[in-house]
Order: C-alpha cells, then structure tokens, then sequence
C-alpha cells in the first residue's frame, strides 16, 4: 500500500535574533530553494541557528528514531513460520513467539505469519530483545496479507499487540538509580540543544552509561513558567512534572559530560537543581519490532458512537530501538499506534484508520500517539483518518524529541499537537492535512484548564513546512521557551487559541520554496548520515 506523502514546505514571521553556528558535519545535503528561514540556514555548507535573547532556538531533532536515526531499520532473518488455526490463534502465535525467546539471543529473529486471518482474543506479546512479529503484508485480503483480527466478544479495552517489556504502566518511570551514581549538574545554565554540561563529580560514570537527567518540578520553575499557565485551572504542583532524558554518556573530559542526544528544555540552576544517574534499566527489551501486518477488530457498532472492543493496536512499551513497519491499524478506538516508556524509536509507513468512539469526547482517536516517558520518537511517512488528534504528544514533561516527518492526516476532527503538561522538543516536519473538518488542525499552544490542568502542551517546539489545507495553526510563547513555524502553506497562522497567550516565532507563511525542505533530513545529513 503506498500513499503521497511527498515533503511540503512554508510558514513563519519572526524577531530579533543572535547567530550561532553549531557543530557538525559538512551536510551534503543540497539547498533545495530560495527562501531563507531566520532561524535555521545554510551557511559555507553547514547548518547555522540562532538564538532570541531568552537564549531559545531550535534544537536538533536528528537523533529521534531506531539508534538515533544514525542506522536504517535493521531485517532480522525469518526463524519461525505459522499459518493461521481455527478458532482463537492468541495462543497459537505467543506460542511461536515464546519458542524464539527461549533461544539464545544471537539466534532470534522474526516469526512469520504467513497470509491469513488470525483471530486473537487477547493481548499478543513481542517480549524478547531481538525479536520481530512479521506478517506477509498489511492489505485487507487475507489470501495475500497477514490479518490479525481482534475479536468483539473479548475482553475490552484492552491492546491487541505490545512489543517490549512486561508489566503494568508505571507513572513513575526511570527511577531506578543505581547506587553511588547520582551527581548534580553544576553547569548554571544547559541551553536548549545542548549536550555537554559539567557535573559534580563525574568518577562514577564511564562512555557507554545509560543515565537519566532528572530536571525537578522545583517551585522556582514552575513560579517562572506560570504553574502552567492556566486561567481558572488547577495549578500545577512542586514535583508533580519533573523533566526526565533518557540518555546515553558519549563522553567525560575531567567532570564535562557529553550524552548521545540534545536536552530540549533549558536546565537554568537558578530555578530547579538538575541531577543525573545511571539507570537499573529494569525491564527494557531492545531490538524489537512489529512488521507488514494488519490488525482488524470486529465491530457492527455505530463508529462516532460506540467503542470498539480494542483500545490500541500496537504499543511499543518499555523498549529500547525499537520499530513498528508497513502496518496498519484500524478501528480501534484510542491509539493505532503508539509509544510508552519506550526510547529510539522509529514508526515508518504506517496507517491508523477509522478509530471508533465519538470525535467530541477526551481519550478517543489519538491516531498516532507518544505516551509518558517516550524520547527520541521518529513517525515517518505514516497516514492517519478520522482522527481527533492525528499526530500527539500526550506523555506530558517526560515526552520529548518526537518527529511526526511527513505525516498526512486525512479528515481529522481536531488537532495535530502536543496535548497537556510540557512536552518539550516536538517536531512537525511536512505534516499535511487533507479534507480537515476543523478549522484549527495543529496547535503548539496552552490549553489551559482543559482535562487534567492541560496548560501548556508544548514548548521548544516546531512546525516546519506543514501543507494545512487552509485550516489554522495556533502557535504560542511559553515563559521561559519558545515555539515555532517556519514555511507553512495553505495555513492560516496566528497565536489566537482557546487561551489567550502571546504568539510564538512564526515566519515564511505562504513560502513555498524553502531553501531546507525538511528540518529533520537536513540535521541528520549534518551528522553524516543520509540513509533517510
């Protein structure tokens, strides 16, 4: 199944703004066109940012994605084939899935499913590292495709596929610190993008660490940024959304230490103490993934009324690099696919169609969502219908680094965004909106006193190049951050919301020739990687 996805371009207005070129590469990724962005530009090859006087800019997103976005998705070998049972195959394939797990590690791979209809009745667990779920191919026929259909008479609200570790959702994620590891981040200021700072005391820690940054809810940031923002809502409250990157030490210079990937909000010392620690990484499944399958769910109800029996299609959980490939979800009726607590991931050419549930209620049709402590998240190339919110980051302080490159969203019933509570670092890089039923479709914005005290949902965030469809785009300025679009087309673009808020950076509305068509493609060519 293919559908054009093919890279949009144009948006944005600006502000005073201070130059600084930063590190990488000679990208020999070619200027593409003649319009300029302010904020992110080719100069003597290489990538030039800049900075407003709150020391914000745009930071790279390059690192989203299965190993960083630095290696394409890996094809591990078949070492298993079924064909479908009669009656519930749920059993049938965790079966095969459990034979390969019991192998030694460097002899798993894929278990095949070959074309088919499988009926599941419960929840199918990809549960060993190295290991893929592979179907003969995601279309309806099941003479030709792999067909996994959840059936109507199960348990409901329940996930029809969960790739990565086991146990229930846990709220309070990444806290387990090995002993004798934690030391404080003393640099007094760690700008948005960086990856460098200096510690207290960096002898407990070596190259190859995987270590939590833990930025506290301290009252003196929240004090900084609102409590949120609200208008008659609920504050926020000390502790209640701490920052977490889930990170990897590259390098130690006496006590500076460099991790793999950009932080994506400002560590100010002056408003939170932020601290650092190796992780018990309990848990975590690495090298897993879901391939070329298709899942189905039975269902005669009305589907702007009643609820399907599957609440999601897919998760990855609990997962480190880790994929979803040439799948499709439909159906179901709050995710298609998703992320949760699960770091390097990468969703490519993917479809959640025709979610279940009524469009004006809170928790349905979030098509393609990044939960609670998902980082460094890549949506490529994926299609979303009929969707409330098409493409969202719904995972509050602990959701940063999530790209949605190229994502179509077809008939949507409200917005593409970050959705509540801080997200920091979202990109929407040649996002296109087809046939909207809203007029406002993508927002970087505060949602104020909506759901749980939503405030601001986003901050440090970008939309680059989105195609809208002449429908809106709300962006606004976070204190202490920055949000911003850059080159949209066929948009309407402005700050006026359902909060009142200042408007973010916006520029190039209406260019439709920008000299970097993706800012995704354009940072990981700087870094030296062209596989994209």
């Amino acid at each position: 199944m293919t559908h054009d996805l093919s890279r949009r371009t144009l948006l944005a207005a600006g502000g005073a703004l201070a130059l600084t070129g930063m590190a990488g590469a000679p990208s020999a990724y070619a200027e593409a066109g003649s319009w300029r962005s302010t904020l992110v530009y080719r100069r003597h090859g290489r990538l030039v940012y800049a900075e407003d006087a709150e020391r914000n800019r745009v930071p790279d997103f390059s690192h989203a994605g299965y190993r960083n976005g630095e290696r394409p998705l890996p094809r591990l070998r078949v070492v298993k084939t079924i064909r479908p049972i009669e009656g519930d195959n749920t059993a049938h394939i965790q079966a095969a899935l459990d034979e390969i797990a019991a192998l030694p590690e460097h002899r798993r791979g894929a278990l095949l499913l070959l074309p088919g209809r499988y009926p599941v009745s419960g929840t199918i667990y990809v549960r060993s590292s190295r290991t893929v779920l592979r179907g003969s191919g995601d279309g309806e026929d099941p003479a030709e495709n792999s067909v996994i259909m959840a059936t109507a008479a199960a348990a409901a609200n329940r996930t029809v596929i969960v790739a990565g570790g086991e146990g229930p959702v846990n709220w309070s994620a990444w806290r387990g610190e090995v002993p004798g590891t934690r030391t404080d981040i003393v640099s007094d200021f760690v700008q948005v993008g960086e990856r460098s700072f200096e510690v207290a005391d960096a002898r407990g820690l070596r190259p190859g660490d995987n270590v939590i940054i833990f930025h506290p809810c301290s009252e003196g940031w929240l004090k900084a940024i609102d409590h949120g923002g609200h208008d008659t809502g609920r504050p926020w409250n000390v502790d209640e959304e701490p920052i977490l990157y889930n990170r990897y030490v590259t390098d130690i210079r006496g006590n500076q230490v460099t991790v793999d990937a950009p932080v994506y909000n400002h560590l100010d010392r002056s408003l939170s103490q932020s601290y650092l620690y190796k992780t018990d990484r309990a848990g975590v499944v690495t090298q897993v993934g879901v391939e070329r399958l298709r899942v189905d769910v039975e269902f005669t109800g009305d589907p702007f009324v009643d609820k399907s029996a599957v609440q999601n299609a897919i998760r990855v959980f609990r997962a480190e690099d880790a994929w979803i490939r040439d799948c499709t979800a439909l159906r179901f009726w709050q995710v298609g696919m998703e992320a949760w607590e699960a770091t390097r991931v990468t969703v490519d050419n993917c479809r959640a169609l025709e979610p279940t549930g009524a469009t004006s209620a809170g928790g349905n049709r979030y098509n393609f969502c990044a939960h609670p402590f998902a980082q460094l998240v890549l949506f490529k190339d994926c299609h979303a219908t009929k969707a409330r919110h098409a493409f969202i980051c719904n995972g509050a302080a602990s959701n940063s680094g999530i790209v949605f490159l190229r994502g179509t969203s077809e008939e949507t019933y409200n917005t593409s965004e970050g959705h509540r509570r801080w997200n920091t670092g979202l990109l929407f890089d040649g996002h296109r909106e087809v046939n909207p039923h809203r007029t406002l479709t993508l927002g970087l914005y505060n949602r104020g006193w909506w759901g749980t005290s939503h405030g601001w949902s986003a901050a440090h965030s970008v939309a680059w190049g989105c195609d809208m469809s002449g429908t809106q785009i709300v962006v606004q300025k976070p204190p202490t951050a920055q949000n911003y679009v850059v080159g949209a087309r066929n948009a309407v673009v402005n700050a006026d919301g359902p909060f009142a808020q200042p408007i973010g950076h916006v520029e190039g509305v209406g260019e439709a020739d920008l000299q970097i068509p993706s800012l995704y493609a354009a940072q990981l060519h700087e870094r030296g990687f062209r596989h994209l």
